[in-house]
């Protein structure tokens, strides 16, 4: 049995970006001593969810890759020997800017990244005014852990991508999120585990957590929270995180599950992609 000791997180907003990188530290420092070896925090870990509003200040949080941060938790990763997958907000040039996280492998080097792919622009998620598309595709890295791959909030909205990273051999997808009540609810419910059952392998979700009242006032919404596990036959792996208070979840991933799953369920097999080209027609 190969089995991944795997953790995320949710957290509230602290007011400032120090004690966010300072609060996730603590973290990883705790999923450390637990055993954990990969670890995902919540989508734009470092800051607030400012999509709620359109404002240039804060272009300002924005930063390269390498940086300031992932510098920080490569050290971490080094450290603990653990994979990290960190979710910022990246400026390639002044001006140009996406939604990101980054794969820190076990030996603190950077492995890749993942850009947004898909990006919203509908009330209080205004997004196409911070982030451009992302660039990079679906990729899929060989880690300390396993294969792993990413999307990101709103791409779990397109079967599209899930399956673009089962094909490219994923074992582990990290869907790191700032999702709030609305539309979004019964979503939640199904979309990942059900993507986890059609594809067969096993889904983390890190989602924000509380209301960013301090930030934005009367704009803010109350994330909730409730990030959880599926597993490749698309059920839960253990309990669904709390809706209004932070927490680490740990979760242990049976990767051998994944093949046994496959070999029960075909659906790789019975692909026919000769007759999906409406798909992709645009």
């Amino acid at each position: 049995m190969s089995v991944v000791k795997a953790a995320i997180t949710q957290c509230t907003w602290t007011g400032d970006k120090q004690s966010m990188i300072d609060k996730h530290v603590s973290y990883v420092e705790k999923a450390a001593a637990e055993g954990v070896q990969v670890i995902c925090f919540q989508e734009l870990f470092f800051g607030p969810y400012f999509g709620i509003v359109q404002d240039k200040k804060y272009y300002d949080y924005a930063e390269s890759i390498p940086g300031p941060t992932t510098d920080t938790f490569c050290e971490l990763a080094r450290k603990y020997h653990m994979v990290i997958i960190l979710p910022i907000y990246e400026e390639e040039m002044t001006g140009v800017y996406y939604n990101t996280a980054v794969v820190i492998d076990a030996d603190g080097s950077i492995l890749g990244k993942y850009r947004k792919s898909q990006i919203p622009h509908v009330n209080a998620f205004w997004e196409k005014f911070y982030f451009r598309p992302g660039n990079t595709g679906f990729k899929v890295w060989n880690t300390a852990v396993g294969k792993v791959g990413v999307c990101i909030c709103y791409d779990r909205h397109f079967p599209e991508s899930w399956r673009c990273l089962g094909l490219a051999g994923a074992e582990i997808v990290f869907n790191p999120n700032a999702s709030a009540p609305g539309l979004s609810n019964r979503l939640w419910e199904l979309e990942q585990c059900a993507a986890a059952g059609a594809n067969g392998y096993f889904v983390l979700v890190p989602n924000r957590v509380g209301l960013e009242s301090d930030e934005f006032g009367e704009e803010a919404v109350d994330f909730y929270g409730s990030s959880f596990v599926a597993d490749p036959r698309g059920n839960y792996v253990g309990e669904v995180g709390s809706t209004d208070t932070e927490e680490m979840l740990v979760r242990d991933l049976d990767l051998d599950m994944i093949e046994d799953t496959r070999r029960d369920w075909q659906f790789y097999r019975d692909r026919r992609p000769d007759l999906y080209s409406p798909i992709v027609a645009g």
